[in-house]
């Protein structure tokens, strides 16, 4: 069964954020769901960069109310 999980990485900077979803992204299963939670506005295009770099899935990424929303999916 897949999970779901948030990661809060607010008022953190490069490669901040990204390093915390790869921390997380290591012990998720395949699968699951992780949201990053961002202020950092470069959180938009880094992450999923990554994201397709490795094979994962960027499942939404959008800004509300000045955070970024960053939803991806274990694929492997």
């Amino acid at each position: 069964m897949s999970e779901s999980k948030i990661i809060d990485a607010c008022d953190t900077y490069c490669p901040g954020p990204l390093m915390e979803l790869i921390t997380y992204m290591k012990q998720a299963n395949v699968g699951d769901t992780l949201e990053l939670l961002s202020t950092d506005e470069g959180s938009a295009a880094d992450v999923p960069e990554w994201i397709h770099k490795v094979g994962h899935e960027v499942v939404s990424n959008e800004k509300v109310e000045g955070v970024w929303h960053i939803k991806v999916r274990k694929a492997k």
